[in-house]
């Protein structure tokens, strides 16, 4: 048998995929396919992800709905990627340069190169990753077969547990409306402090039978209630497309699940995702529609310097009017709330990325250092500093 040409093999594929293809040896990168004239590679942002994948055939999804695959022969891995279904908005590819540390001033020629990136499916990312094991590996996989893996940013809070649904019934008495109410009502809200009340004392569920087989019933169940959450997320103020793609990505990785306790966890974790970003969305407790199109708009230009005028002009008001209109309605300012939301992406960055205070100020249109860590304290009770070592 022939001694099988990986570089040739990376180089055909990348030109199928049109999107990067990485070989590498252990740790160290061979090669590199890529069309899109990328400088910096956006893998950076999740490279050691990558990399610990035990798997031999595996996607990974990143928190923006980037697909990147990867396949294992011995030292050997071939990683490709990213790709997306859905075209990114611009501050999520913004926000991929900061997480992939590029300059600012390179940030515009890196975006429009991710831009131009092929769009793909999870399911046709899988297709040519079974196909690629199949040459290196001369394993037959199918679909169901390929892992799905997505980071870790959120643990298990400690002592939460969800109590096993009763796969009989329990003489057809049913507790689940109740408790169905309460969680969407929470996920409408953006009530993250209350579902985690809810879950540090979860009541017993008493779920009707949805299968015959055990593990069955409890991937059933998690279907239900993704389909409940984007729904419930999509009248709190998330946008559609975005919460109907998060379901189906999560429902896929549950149909991957084997027992019932990664179930019973991913669950939580797709209370607590759609939750925060409600919350993300909303004005403290204050949401109306004029409120949710600035909190979506505030979202979408977190990278930017604050500019109301901006906002107001794409809103076809005049500043002045903007500004009374959102007061009047939500008790604040535009620009107390544009910096309160701004401080709290720094705050999530400080917790979830190593990124430094200079990057995290940059990124977010702060003037300067210091104008970042006054507002920063003024809105999160702290400086930048005292919040990433707490």
């Amino acid at each position: 048998m022939r001694e099988l040409d990986l570089p040739y093999l990376c180089r055909t594929i990348g030109n199928l995929c049109g999107f990067p293809v990485r070989l590498y040896q252990g740790e160290t990168l061979v090669l590199t396919i890529d069309h899109s004239g990328l400088r910096y590679d956006p893998i950076q942002a999740c490279q050691q992800d990558l990399f610990s994948m035990p798997q031999q055939a595996a996607t990974y999804i990143t928190p923006r709905y980037y697909f990147y695959g990867i396949i294992r022969s011995g030292e050997t891995r071939v990683i490709l990627g990213p790709t997306r279904q859905l075209p990114a908005t611009e501050q999520q590819l913004r926000e991929l340069a900061f997480l992939s540390n590029v300059p600012s001033e390179d940030t515009p020629s890196f975006v429009q190169a991710v831009r131009s990136l092929t769009p793909m499916p999870l399911e046709s990312l899988q297709q040519i990753l079974c196909t690629m094991n199949y040459v290196m590996n001369g394993d037959k996989l199918a679909l169901e077969d390929i892992a799905l893996n997505a980071p870790a940013e959120r643990q298990v809070f400690p002592g939460d547990a969800v109590t096993e649904t009763d796969s009989g019934g329990r003489d057809g008495i049913h507790n689940t409306l109740a408790v169905e109410q309460t969680l969407m009502n929470m996920i409408r809200r953006g009530d993250t402090e209350g579902l985690k009340a809810w879950i540090s004392a979860a009541p017993a569920v008493h779920a009707g039978p949805m299968a015959r087989e055990h593990l069955r019933q409890y991937k059933n169940t998690f279907i239900v209630t993704a389909t409940l959450a984007a729904r419930s997320a999509i009248r709190g103020g998330m946008d559609a497309e975005e919460a109907l793609s998060a379901s189906d990505l999560l429902i896929r990785n549950c149909e991957a699940l084997q027992d019932v306790q990664s179930i019973l966890r991913l669950q939580i974790d797709l209370l607590l995702t759609y939750t925060e970003q409600v919350a993300r969305l909303r004005t403290g407790g204050k949401t109306t529609p004029l409120a949710l199109q600035v909190s979506a708009w505030v979202q979408n230009h977190l990278s930017e310097p604050v500019d109301t005028g901006k906002m107001a002009r794409a809103f076809h008001f005049s500043r002045p009017h903007l500004s009374r209109k959102f007061r009047l309605e939500t008790g604040m300012t535009l620009t107390d709330f544009i910096l309160r939301k701004k401080s709290e992406e720094a705050g999530r960055l400080l917790t979830y990325t190593d990124k430094s205070l200079t990057s995290v100020s940059e990124y977010l249109g702060f003037s300067s250092q210091s104008h970042f860590a006054r507002v920063f304290k003024k809105y999160m009770g702290m400086t930048p500093a005292e919040y990433r070592r707490q």
